[in-house]
């Protein structure tokens, strides 16, 4: 039986969201003055520790960093499915894009996509069934972290008519159309210039359909981008050049703005910073929804955490809300299972969860004979604060910790080698299916995974798999307590970065809240504006 669901209807469930500092220019519901305007420049600046490197190019099927380049990737193939909220960050939902509808058919097994008509690629070749079949064989072959993870079948692809796609599971899979904004499956290259370019011409100077062409492209530092003339979207993109900037992090890309060097810059996670601008009437500062708690890793599949002990005398050495107090005052709260306050089936707390008992902790520690931690993380303002306080807790447990932060690239093939003992990282996403969600940090195929856990992957498939909501809400309980249960990684406050825009700047997703998708939020880059001066 044939059943046409919207993502909504698909996966409701009640979202709460934080509420951001108040004060000064720090009001992300101010109303812009009149209709959005036609024209104009605007540049963006990433932080080059994240969204701001692109070392291996952005082509969707070999940017091995694509899940922190959504920024740029969306602004140059747009999407077949977007995520959208009101302005508040509620009513969040993912909807058609280049994509007209979708249907799950045979029980969720199966994915019928269907194509809005007329749709070209900026070299006027067609985005049609045979193109989007092509570039979803190539996404989840790809070496991207962001590549989905769907439990496709062989020749799971397939092309009905010209704007028809079907994707053909191995079992049901409720949760494909909201995994596809948190991955490269999302984005549409262009099949003749890939193959007329070749593959290392177009990772620098790619093609898609989306509102902006690549007029160059500097790898890691500046991406410039001009508006897409054939775009199917009448009156749309509204500006005319879109530029990203790499930038050394939050203090520096806080000067930049105000100086005009730049109007926007996503990700601001520095406390003192976030503080500062939303007292100062120059900038918009837009707190988005959490969704992805910070989570302790600990690799089950090698010592010392291959032993339970060891894993938890971490949690009992670890208190989160005295790191979130002490050092934010209580700004990000905190979560005991993968999912934040602003993404769906969020519960705060878990029963049975390891609470924080220090003498526990020694006692666990004497018991092994001592415990000798290396603990790694992306370097950044609040993961280097929360690390420090870590390593500071559990040398009182009488942990003996080695620290280390990475760079995202090195991360990445640290994860990969197997070679880690405890990493800080963040886990969820909007839906825990999708992006760096649950599966992601605890799947057993998962190469970002320090676990394997056959009963855990079961809840994990079941709760992708159903369609309703209250369901999949009871497995993702079954799942959080099961974690708890073996201890295999406490989870601590969920961080939401901000994102910072000069006052004449107005746009969906940055001078609004949606939900992170991954950990910055989804811009809507064609409905981005700038008021004329």
């Amino acid at each position: 039986m044939r059943s046409r669901l919207r993502a909504l209807s698909l996966l409701l469930a009640p979202l709460l969201f934080a509420s951001a500092c108040g004060g000064g220019g720090s009001s992300s519901d101010a109303r812009p003055a009149g209709p959005p305007q036609r024209g104009g420049e605007m540049t963006v600046l990433e932080d080059v520790s994240f969204a701001g490197g692109w070392p291996t190019g952005l082509d969707p099927a070999t940017n091995t960093t694509g899940g922190a380049n959504i920024p740029q990737m969306s602004a140059i193939y747009g999407g077949l499915f977007l995520l959208r909220a009101q302005d508040d960050g509620t009513g969040a939902e993912v909807v058609p894009n280049q994509a007209e509808g979708y249907e799950l058919l045979n029980g969720g097994n199966d994915v019928r996509i269907t194509l809005r008509d007329g749709i070209r690629f900026s070299d006027g070749t067609p985005l049609d069934a045979e193109a989007v079949a092509f570039n979803l064989r190539r996404a989840v072959t790809s070496p991207c972290t962001c590549r989905p993870t769907w439990p496709l079948a062989q020749n799971g692809v397939t092309v009905e008519n010209p704007r028809t796609v079907v994707l053909h599971f191995t079992r049901p899979y409720a949760a494909a159309i909201n995994s596809f904004p948190a991955s490269n499956a999302n984005w549409m290259a262009s099949p003749t210039a890939l193959q007329n370019l070749g593959a290392e011409q177009f990772r620098i100077k790619p093609v898609g359909a989306g509102p902006f062409v690549v007029e160059s492209n500097k790898l890691s530092s500046e991406l410039v981008l001009t508006r897409n003339p054939g775009y199917f979207k009448q009156g749309l993109p509204y500006l005319d050049r879109l530029t990203f900037k790499s930038i050394g992090g939050d203090q520096p890309a806080y000067q930049a703005l105000l100086s005009g060097q730049a109007q926007a810059y996503e990700g601001l996670n520095t406390t003192p910073l976030l503080e500062q601008a939303q007292n100062d009437d120059r900038l918009v500062v837009t707190v988005q929804p959490p969704t992805s708690p910070y989570v302790v890793q600990l690799n089950t599949k090698t010592a010392p955490f291959n032993d339970q002990r060891a894993r938890e005398a971490i949690y009992r050495a670890t208190d989160f809300k005295a790191i979130s107090q002490g050092l934010f005052r209580g700004e990000y709260p905190v979560s005991q299972t993968f999912t934040g306050v602003g993404g769906l089936f969020h519960h705060e707390t878990v029963d049975g969860y390891p609470a924080y008992d220090p003498a526990r902790a020694r006692q666990l520690v004497n018991e092994l004979g001592g415990l000798n931690v290396e603990l790694g993380t992306l370097g950044n303002y609040v993961a280097e604060q929360v690390m420090t306080a870590l390593q500071t807790q559990w040398q009182q447990a009488g942990i003996n910790v080695k620290v280390t932060k990475y760079e995202l690239s090195t991360l990445v093939q640290q994860f990969q080698s197997g070679r880690w003992q405890s990493m800080l990282q963040t886990a969820g996403a909007w839906d825990p299916a999708s992006g760096v969600g649950v599966t992601f940090r605890f799947g057993s195929n998962s190469p970002f995974s320090g676990v394997n856990d056959p009963q855990l992957d079961g809840l994990l498939n079941a709760a992708a798999a159903s369609i309703d909501p209250a369901q999949r809400d009871d497995l993702y309980r079954q799942a959080s307590k099961h974690i708890s249960d073996n201890a295999y990684a406490p989870f601590g406050l969920a961080f939401a970065a901000a994102n910072l825009a000069t006052t004449d700047v107005h746009g969906p997703g940055l001078t609004t809240k949606i939900p992170p998708i991954v950990v910055n939020s989804g811009i809507i880059w064609d409905e981005v504006w700038r008021a004329k001066q």
